[in-house]
């Protein structure tokens, strides 16, 4: 397609932009538009998916039929099935009466499918029978009827992962996946931002009947940089709040900073993660195993930052010399209790049963010999020691651990580990520490 034919297909549609991964998208809709075939859209929420969708319902010999876009995460599952196929009279409790379903209604039209990685895989295996034959029953019924309806589908997430983890029918997946469009994020418009920001700001501005708000060139700089996580939808909400707000029509860059969250403000890569998982404090999201590995390998750090320690004092430094090197490590000793001292004397692990939590155990480091009364002690430091490299071995160990910490009350100890109460008990029956 020429430049002026996608800019044409812009104006027509009220798409504002010049990205090169954004006018790719619209080149990609108006080709496949003629066509029947099915076509995933993919992007973050917010970004402009249906106006794709919009883009090939009009550029397509559909034109003139039906278009009807359909949010399936905002369908509950007890009621989607009979929202899409319809459903006949007493099927079930409140079917007071037959009704046709939205593929039945839009027949020789386009459906389009928003967040289709929300939609249950009893729905999906209806789903794949009408794009493979264009069939499908209502609810209650057993009568097949015939269908001639596009299908444009559209998620926010990450299918193949979906697929992976069992949320979603690989099958149905390639079905869906004929034609891909990726509709770019708006971080990564680059000037769009502005442009966009001017639209909405005009329009504000006749909405409201005031001045339009401008921004001087360090608010723009600043605008492009802020990375909009709720892209086109936040930028929006910004612009309106603005035009209502602000009494000062021209902004700077410390003015708009007020209405850019802080947390939100970094253009660096962010994990997304589901509802409920664990993150870090900068909002990156673990698995159970990740959150594990971390926990063991830090521990490992500062096991190996202990021993040092206590070679070091176990070579006889002197008293004045101890303290410092336990100042400069007293983050290895923040829930520990003091240990006792004995001039020219190294320190010894604190005895089964001591009030001292100071203890060193054979899974941490190797027994130190110590020096008998009138013997001097030997010099172990440059001994290498060896440590298990066993995620399985150290995984068992915190779990001991812990369990001890806790009493054995498994439900603490599980939220001690950064895991669930389930995956404990599983950890439990696969180390054989069902007794513990």
């Amino acid at each position: 397609m020429t430049p002026s034919e996608i800019q044409s297909i812009k104006q027509r549609f009220g798409i504002i932009g010049n990205a090169p991964t954004l006018n790719y998208a619209i080149q990609v809709a108006a080709q496949v538009a003629p066509t029947d075939m099915t076509v995933l859209i993919t992007g973050e929420s917010g970004s402009g998916k249906e106006s794709f969708s919009k883009i090939i319902h009009a550029l397509s010999p559909r034109k003139h039929g039906q278009f009807i876009a359909i949010n399936c995460g905002a369908i509950p599952e007890g009621t989607i099935d009979s929202e899409l196929f319809g459903h006949e009279k007493g099927s079930f409790t409140g079917a007071q009466e037959a009704r046709k379903g939205y593929f039945e209604v839009t027949n020789g039209g386009t459906i389009f499918l928003d967040e289709i990685g929300e939609m249950p895989l009893g729905t999906q295996a209806r789903l794949l029978r009408v794009l493979e034959n264009g069939e499908f029953i209502r609810v209650g019924s057993s009568k097949v009827q015939k269908t001639d309806v596009r299908v444009v589908a559209a998620t926010n997430v990450n299918l193949l992962d979906a697929v992976r983890e069992g949320r979603f029918r690989e099958d149905l997946y390639y079905r869906l996946n004929t034609v891909p469009i990726t509709v770019p994020p708006l971080r990564e418009r680059g000037d769009d931002i502005y442009l966009l920001f001017r639209k909405f700001a005009t329009d504000f501005a006749d909405r409201y009947r005031v001045k339009p708000i401008s921004l001087n060139s360090e608010a723009v700089q600043e605008l492009q940089r802020f990375r909009f996580p709720g892209n086109i939808r936040q930028l929006k909400n910004v612009a309106e709040q603005m035009s209502v707000l602000e009494t000062d029509r021209e902004v700077d860059a410390r003015r708009l900073r007020t209405y850019l969250p802080a947390d939100q403000s970094s253009r660096l890569p962010m994990l997304a993660h589901a509802a409920g998982q664990a993150t870090d404090g900068a909002g990156n999201a673990y698995s159970e195993r990740d959150l594990l590995y971390k926990v063991l390998f830090d521990m490992r750090r500062d096991m190996t930052d202990l021993k040092r320690l206590v070679l070091d004092l176990a070579a006889g430094q002197r008293p004045q010399d101890t303290q410092e090197l336990l100042r400069q490590n007293s983050h290895l000793f923040s829930n520990l209790n003091a240990v006792p001292y004995e001039a020219g004397r190294p320190l010894r692990p604190a005895p089964e049963g001591s009030a001292s939590e100071y203890i060193l155990t054979p899974s941490v480091a190797e027994p130190i010999e110590y020096e008998e009364e009138g013997q001097p002690v030997e010099d172990i430091s440059h001994e290498t020691e060896e440590e298990t490299l066993s995620l399985e071995a150290k995984e068992k160990e915190m779990i001991i651990k812990a369990l001890r910490k806790h009493n054995n009350k498994r439900k603490y100890a599980a939220h001690d580990l950064g895991i669930s109460e389930r995956t404990l008990y599983r950890k439990l029956k696969q180390y054989d520490l069902e007794q513990l």
